[in-house]
């Protein structure tokens, strides 16, 4: 997937300015899309430059004006076209997983703390999830058809939250039975 597709799926329901734009990327997209707001902005622009979006001064008083960004026909058919595609799986770049092949007896307490620093991480995005599903998708089936596709989104991190938290306490457990080597010379 790329960022453009991002955004300009972020555009699909509102106007909105670049700020605002990184601001809700990072309550719903960002939770399986990184992107910083330098990105962001930049695509903006690209997106701007093909035609895609268009963009509009927001006098604000007080403060300087904001310019605000929507899909134009073209960035819907282009979208549109993009969801017909075919869909890329990305490789998971994962440090802590990285880590692992780097295991030994000196390091397996660490890693044991790594791995549960990371299990508090996922749980703590569960909850998220959890509060976003009971207060938006308490009856999926009555949902437009748009935001089915949303629900479903947030159904998969969930699923796959539930499904790491299970690898975590396995990880543990299987990491708390190997015994630490005393590397230190005997005299």
């Amino acid at each position: 997937m790329a960022l453009a597709q991002a955004i300009m799926t972020s555009l699909l329901d509102a106007d909105l300015s670049g700020s605002e734009l990184a601001r809700d990327f990072e309550k719903s997209m960002g939770f399986f899309w990184q992107a910083s707001h330098q990105q962001i902005y930049q695509e903006l622009r690209k997106l701007a430059e093909k035609g895609w979006l268009n963009k509009r001064e927001v006098n604000q008083s007080g403060r300087p004006n904001k310019i605000v960004y929507g899909l134009t026909m073209s960035g819907r058919e282009a979208l549109a076209d993009w969801v017909f595609g075919p869909t890329k799986v990305q490789a998971t770049k994962d440090e802590l997983l990285l880590k692992l092949y780097n295991l030994t007896e000196n390091n397996v307490e660490h890693m044991v703390g790594e791995i549960s620093r990371r299990r508090e991480e996922v749980m703590q995005r569960l909850y998220l999830y959890e509060a976003i599903r009971r207060r938006h998708y308490a009856a999926p089936e009555d949902l437009p058809v748009r935001h089915k596709g949303v629900f479903l989104a947030l159904q998969s991190g969930i699923h796959q939250g539930e499904q790491f938290l299970t690898w975590c306490d396995e990880a543990m457990q299987l990491l708390g039975t190997v015994e630490k080597v005393d590397s230190t010379p005997a005299t």
